[in-house]
């Protein structure tokens, strides 16, 4: 099945709430975990968050372009709540009789988490659910604002419980290596290891700065970086500019869905065609110039032929062990 993952706001001017939490940062936290389990259970995944947007409006539409235009099978925008503090729970929004029946089952995975039920309601006032072609729900999780519901939130059972509604499956997001990932990009050095300032100085830094180094990814001044094993500014930029590129939340801490992230790329599949979509193509677009939507669509196919002619290659538009070897030493 071909999902459009709508993570809410995190587009200024279209910015999310403010309470105990941040509804951006929840939002970016829970839609990425979405989009990891959804793929790892088989299902096509579109990322449908513009980059950027000169209003709010645009920002809306653009959603509903990049779903519409994909021709997805189900919608699905990810949203939290605030009000006044004291109200709290979960709901989520619907319009057609599919998308009613699967924002129901949606709602009962999160109420099992211990959130107050607000029930199934009518989306006939919201645009994405208005402006999309198919089927679709929109999710408020739970209130930024509630202190009960910061309590009960964690962004990986509430993404569990996303997924277990929109396809009957539950799916954990590996803290080991992903599926078919090499266990050690780099050799010897221990597998998603999570990373902070605080962090003890064993191997996880090295190989955390080797990773980023191989991946060509520089610090907030373009230098590589010196591979010292100390989680410094520098590594802590790095580590941010790359979570920017692939879209994970951007917190300059290595944590297992980074991991999962640089893990992925450094497995170096082959990447061929229209179907792929998600962290690897963002990467790729990075690094060949194109537009980062995590869509590889006709623009991003020309910029990898034309880094495929550049370098010599075989200019066909398939990422595979030739081309990987130039973007990766």
């Amino acid at each position: 099945m071909k999902y459009g993952i709508d993570i809410g706001h995190n587009c200024p001017p279209d910015s999310g709430a403010s309470g105990i939490r941040s509804e951006d940062r929840l939002t970016m936290e829970v839609g990425n975990k979405v989009i990891d389990k959804l793929e790892s259970l088989g299902h096509t995944v579109i990322p449908c968050k513009p980059n950027s947007a000169s209003t709010v409006n645009r920002s809306l539409g653009s959603r509903c372009d990049k779903a519409n235009s994909n021709r997805v099978d189900f919608f699905v925008s990810i949203h939290f709540n605030a009000f006044n503090g004291k109200a709290n729970g979960a709901e989520v929004f619907a319009i057609s009789d599919t998308g009613r029946k699967v924002a129901q089952k949606v709602l009962d995975e999160i109420v099992k988490l211990g959130f107050f039920n607000r029930g199934v309601k009518s989306g006939s006032h919201l645009y994405v659910l208005r402006r999309t072609n198919m089927p679709g729900i929109l999710i408020e999780c739970c209130f930024i604002d509630s202190a009960k519901d910061m309590q009960i939130y964690d962004g990986e059972d509430m993404a569990n419980a996303i997924v277990a509604g929109l396809t009957g499956k539950v799916a954990n997001t590996p803290v080991n290596p992903a599926p078919n990932v090499p266990e050690n990009p780099v050799p010897n050095l221990p597998a998603n290891p999570v990373l902070d300032q605080g962090s003890n100085k064993d191997q996880s830094i090295l190989r955390l700065q080797q990773s980023l180094n191989r991946l060509k990814i520089t610090d907030k001044n373009n230098r590589p970086l010196t591979e010292d094993n100390s989680m410094g500014p520098a590594t802590s930029s790095a580590t941010e500019k790359f979570q920017r590129i692939v879209g994970v939340l951007a917190t300059g801490i290595a944590g297992n869905t980074t991991w999962n992230a640089i893990n992925q790329i450094l497995a170096k599949r082959v990447i061929q065609g229209t179907h792929a979509s998600g962290v690897i193509i963002r990467y790729l677009q990075y690094r060949v110039g194109a537009d980062p939507d995590g869509i590889y669509g006709p623009k991003t196919e020309a910029a990898i032929k034309k880094f495929q002619q550049q370098n010599g290659l075989t200019a066909d538009g398939i990422v595979g062990a030739m081309t990987w070897q130039k973007l990766i030493d």
